[in-house]
């Protein structure tokens, strides 16, 4: 077993390390001693029928909401939650700054994230690892830290309710703050609450958080997913989401086209970015673009690669990145001095928006500092290409009887994937993943 040591993220106000007594705690958490009769904002939203490429998403223009989503509802509770002191700290006070360069990394120093925590060991080489009900997990978070639910519409409407009651028996996807933010507005999407779903993407769980993506309708809001291995360390389902006013450097640099998919989903390749990675845009529809992302990420977590997700432009282009960093930090071939910044190059670092511990790192910021510690995270080369083999073929066989689950034939040039391993990141296909080393 490959294990590293770190201080882990702060989530929430009533989280421990140790294991909690489940008999009840009187501190109005989500959990059977304290939900009945317990009520929350509840926000159902319309599903959206097409993306029309350049047009933006069709759905929403029919009338005007109830409540301004985004603006209103998820960044006005998440002031209220700012006012009420429910922080550990003023994230709006951290010093940030876009560092000169060609990519525009953006630099944030956040010393107070890394704070009153001892540091723990993690397991990283199993992507894929049973939920664990002792630890901590969001049905243990405070009702004052819930800012409201977030569903479908039974009737095509989009519609708020200020008080509605919380259904346990049907498991409500909750919206909550992240008491450590690491921008304005940093919030958590929780599917399915109380089903208490382990940190595995499935497609329910992907189209929801594209369609959060959606309603919010803001390029500067966008969602990202982490899982084990790639620096996740809740293992409750989550995806993380907040609002940054400037562009991601990963959305600025330049693609390849590997195929386009018969649901118009288009997959290219990133160009001239440390960290490799797919890009997925497009489609006839929201839930082919979802289908074509999430079959991709279920594809790895079976093949234990630990991986990163960016989904970005309004829930219209996804990024998809699969990463070696911890592994490489528990074998011992991380420098001393990238292991000194306390860095965890989860996705908003993958992404460029870098949260830097120490003055020091921050004042020293450069792009070229911010490359090499990225550089770390990606596949090689030879790996990436086994690795969109493995996930081509599981997207061709996705195909759900719909036709949109088939990869168009590619040139030899564009896919080339390679048989044999030159330093798989784990041992493909075995969940119980010895480390070649």
């Amino acid at each position: 077993m490959l294990r590293i040591k770190r201080v882990p993220t702060v989530v929430s106000n009533y989280q421990k390390e140790e294991a909690e007594d489940q008999k009840g705690c009187g501190r109005n958490c989500l959990r059977n001693c304290c939900i009945k009769g317990a009520k929350l904002p509840l926000y159902t939203y319309k599903r959206i029928n097409k993306i029309v490429s350049g047009k933006g998403l069709l759905g929403h223009e029919d009338k005007e909401p109830p409540v301004a989503f985004l603006d209103s509802l998820l960044l006005g509770e998440w002031e209220d939650r700012m006012q009420r002191g429910l922080f550990r700290y003023d994230v709006t006070a951290c010093e940030t700054k876009v560092i000169p360069g060609e990519h525009g990394f953006i630099a944030q120093l956040n010393e107070g994230r890394h704070l009153k925590k001892r540091p723990t060991e993690f397991r990283v080489d199993k992507v894929l690892q049973p939920f664990d009900g002792n630890k901590f997990n969001f049905t243990k978070v405070g009702q004052e830290e819930v800012l409201f639910q977030f569903e479908p519409s039974e009737d095509d409407e989009v519609q708020f309710f200020a008080d509605a009651p919380i259904d346990v028996e049907n498991s409500p996807s909750v919206v909550a703050i992240n008491v450590s933010p690491i921008e304005y507005g940093h919030v958590l999407l929780i599917p399915r609450i109380f089903e208490c779903l382990p940190q595995r993407i499935d497609r329910e769980s992907f189209l929801l958080a594209l369609d959060m993506a959606a309603e919010a309708a803001n390029p500067y809001f966008r969602l990202g997913y982490n899982s084990l291995g790639a620096f996740a360390t809740i293992n409750h389902l989550h995806f993380q989401a907040y609002y940054l006013a400037v562009p991601f450097p990963i959305e600025k640099a330049p693609t390849k086209k590997i195929t386009t998919l018969d649901g118009g989903v288009k997959i290219s390749e990133m160009l001239n970015y440390p960290v490799r990675g797919l890009v997925f845009e497009g489609g006839n529809t929201l839930q082919d673009l979802s289908d074509a992302v999430s079959d991709s990420c279920i594809c790895l977590q079976v093949n234990n690669i630990p991986y990163n997700v960016l989904i970005s432009d309004c829930g219209k282009r996804v990024f998809l990145l699969p990463q070696c960093y911890a592994e490489k930090q528990a074998l011992g071939e991380v420098s001393a001095e990238l292991l000194d910044t306390q860095v965890n190059p989860a996705v908003w670092e993958i992404s460029g928006h870098m949260v830097l511990k120490r003055k020091k790192d921050y004042e020293e910021a450069s792009e070229e500092n911010a490359w090499r510690l990225l550089a770390e995270v990606s596949l090689s080369e030879e790996r990436f290409q086994e690795v969109n083999a493995l996930i081509f073929e599981a997207i061709a066989g996705g195909d759900n009887g719909n036709g949109n689950g088939n990869v168009t034939p590619q040139p030899p040039e564009e896919f080339n994937p390679i048989d044999k391993s030159s330093h798989p990141t784990m041992v493909v296909g075995n969940q119980e993943c010895l480390v070649l080393q």
